[in-house]
């Protein structure tokens, strides 16, 4: 196996090259968790893999309640599939809340969860979604009085106790709703079998992939990433490359440049963010691979070849392109292809270089 079987095998399982799924709750049911902080980025990270959607649909498969956002896996926004949001929990949840602790106390703010999540519970009944903003006027009025890192804090800690999660949008607002009104309560499995699960499903969509790279994804311990690899060992095939062990679910190799491998990567992509090894899509020393997925790449050939920056004007968009090193027309050609789509995602009429 080479670097480029890598690529392709990875293009293929995160449904980059091709897919067969059409909706946008399937993708994210698909990939268990993907990273969601910047939410217009996350929204195009969906759309990258499924053409036909817009910014448009994509939100409303998030007002409708089919994608939830919430703080899950290592201590950051995700979306996640309703039917997977409590047993991620379950799982993440506990550790996240550990490593948080100090900060709960560093911050203040300790002493005034309990009460917290009294208030954001009755103000969150019978479905009245709220914005942070109007939570935290609720929490003031209670003399909770916590703006800031403490407000962030709060909220983090009710996502993480499965108290809170995002609800429909009000104008360009985010809300949160209780999670109890979005989806049933359920039993949640023995945790030797959710470590298995999420080993699966992490090396079946992003393999090949190392335990490490499933360590830093996950946010577990490596003692668990290393029981949840050796769980999966043997559903999945296995390769030792530079004496580094990966996992993957094969796909049939056929010839991928005629798929999508060239691509405006979003901000925070799982196709960069889901490994701590990230040297794969990378093939000089101009960018170095600890930044690798953050800030508007663009993948030519499944590899980070430049930059790019879009300024959104009414209907118009004017985009500019910084190429890492001189590109062939094909690929200037492809580039100019991967900037349309984003173009149609957005729903913008023209595009000015």
């Amino acid at each position: 196996m080479e670097t480029k079987d890598i690529i392709a095998h990875r293009l293929l399982n995160q449904q980059i090259a091709e897919t067969k799924l059409k909706k946008p709750e399937d993708l994210v049911s698909h990939m268990v968790a993907m990273q969601a902080q910047d939410f217009a980025m996350a929204k195009w990270a969906i759309a990258l893999r499924l053409p036909g959607q817009t910014d448009a649909s994509v939100e409303k498969a998030f007002n409708d309640g089919k994608i939830l956002r919430t703080h899950i896996l290592r201590p950051t926004w995700h979306f996640i599939a309703p039917k997977d949001i409590r047993w991620l929990l379950a799982l993440s949840g506990p550790r996240v809340q550990h490593f948080n602790k100090s900060y709960y106390k560093g911050f203040g703010v300790a002493d005034l969860i309990k009460k917290s999540m009294k208030v954001i519970t009755k103000q969150l009944e019978g479905k009245n979604y709220l914005t942070r903003a109007a939570l935290n006027e609720h929490l003031k009025k209670s003399k909770i009085d916590s703006d800031g890192i403490g407000l962030s804090l709060i909220m983090m800690h009710a996502e993480l106790e499965g108290i809170i999660c995002s609800g429909p949008k009000q104008g360009k607002q985010l809300t949160y709703a209780l999670l109890d009104e979005l989806v049933p309560s359920a039993k949640v499995a023995p945790k030797e079998e959710l470590l298995a699960e999420l080993a699966y499903r992490y090396f079946s969509t992003r393999g090949p992939a190392s335990v490490q790279d499933f360590n830093w994804w996950s946010g577990l311990g490596m003692k668990e990433a290393k029981e949840g690899f050796a769980l999966v060992e043997k559903k999945l095939e296995s390769f030792i490359l530079n004496g580094q062990q990966y996992l993957f679910k094969p796909k049939k190799l056929k010839d991928i440049t005629k798929l999508q491998t060239t691509f405006l990567l979003p901000d925070y992509d799982e196709y960069g963010i889901s490994y701590k090894d990230r040297t794969a899509i990378f093939t000089g020393k101009s960018t170095h691979p600890s930044t690798a997925a953050y800030f508007h790449m663009i993948v030519i050939d499944g590899v980070i070849g430049g930059t790019w920056k879009a300024t959104e004007k009414g209907k118009e968009m004017k985009m500019a392109i910084s190429y890492l090193k001189p590109v062939s027309k094909v690929k200037e050609k492809a580039v100019k292809e991967a900037i349309e789509r984003y173009r149609e995602f957005l729903g913008k009429d023209t595009i000015h270089y």
